[in-house]
């Protein structure tokens, strides 16, 4: 190659790099969203893309409420009179869904109406939770149906509560995301084992394993990509669809992780052998290894992540208080 060529791809490649970051990992600011005034835990669940939170945290009694971290400051939204509530979706709107114990301590689905949680009934057998919600206000999750029916995914739309059906088997079955076209993923039972499913024009479809016997879907966005976790041979590996297929974005055989969390362009986020996980199209990281360190993070499990490339999740601090955390790219 002549030398002047050779020197013109050297210094492209530079420019490249100081200019678009394509060399540099990416990294993130991290931020404690702290506690409720007498609580001492903290978790996130979800972001939106107005980069509002929600989650629980402990409060006062405690027990456990709903939360929505919103401008740098937590707010409590409360349970259905139980001890124990958690937020696992919120859309554009800061509509949240999630699931409580009432005041009989038993689990109830619910979407919040006005800031308010509203309980959104169940499929006969006195028990739901709520785990997906779009921006049209369509909640998913899971229902037991009457009289020992075992448990069915639901679909809540329009004030009623849809029975989704199943794989065919008898087992727990849960519709756990859903996107603004109304496509929905989960798992469900088949009579040959447990498989993570779409559902959408009034079908649900198996997506296979990863060549083991069992798989799980936990979200899908707007492009119809889902991540979850499946079954190698050996372990249990995170996973994006692909062509309609499921594709391993886990590169070490022995380990064990699952993706939670997927925005727009394709990244994952999840845990990995006990650790929050970033997926970027190409490879998977431990997001400890992409915050500042000595600042005495552990952070277990990332859950959502929104389409500014803004994650939540949970970890510990100095090795004591269960904390939710938000990381900003930086």
């Amino acid at each position: 190659m002549h030398a002047s060529l050779r020197m013109y791809r050297i210094f492209l490649v530079l420019a490249l790099c100081a200019t678009a970051s394509l060399c540099a990992a990416q990294t993130y600011k991290i931020t404690d969203l702290g506690d409720l005034p007498g609580g001492s835990f903290s978790q996130a669940q979800a972001i939106n893309v107005r980069g509002q939170i929600t989650g629980m945290a402990g409060d006062s009694k405690g027990g456990g409420v709903v939360i929505l971290y919103s401008k740098g400051k937590m707010a409590d939204i409360g349970s259905l009179g139980g001890g124990k509530a958690i937020g696992i979706a919120i859309n554009k709107s800061a509509q949240i869904a999630g699931y409580s114990t009432n005041t009989a301590g038993t689990y109830r689905a619910f979407v919040t109406v006005d800031g308010k949680l509203v309980d959104i009934g169940d499929l006969g057998g006195g028990s739901a939770a709520a785990a997906g919600l779009n921006d049209s206000g369509q909640v998913v999750g899971s229902s037991y149906l009457a009289n020992g029916g075992g448990v069915h995914p639901f679909l809540y739309s329009n004030g009623k509560m849809i029975d989704l059906g199943t794989l065919g088997g008898v087992g727990w079955n849960s519709a756990n995301g859903i996107n603004n076209a109304g496509v929905i993923v989960g798992t469900s039972w088949a009579p040959n084992g447990f498989f993570a499913f779409v559902w959408k024009n009034g079908k649900m479809k198996s997506l296979g394993t990863l060549g083991g016997q069992y798989s799980q879907a936990y979200a899908v966005n707007n492009k119809g990509l889902i991540t979850g976790g499946a079954a190698t041979p050996n372990a249990w590996h995170a996973f994006i669809t692909s062509g309609g297929k499921l594709k391993d974005i886990d590169g070490v055989p022995t380990s064990a992780s699952t993706g939670f969390g997927i925005n727009d362009a394709g990244i994952v986020v999840g845990q990995a052998n006990n650790l929050a996980f970033v997926y970027d199209g190409k490879k998977m990281k431990d997001l400890n290894n992409l915050i500042p360190p000595n600042l005495g993070w552990t952070l277990y499990v990332a859950n959502g992540i929104n389409n500014a490339g803004e994650i939540v999740g949970y970890g510990t601090r100095n090795g004591t208080t269960l904390h939710a955390f938000l990381l900003t790219p930086q």
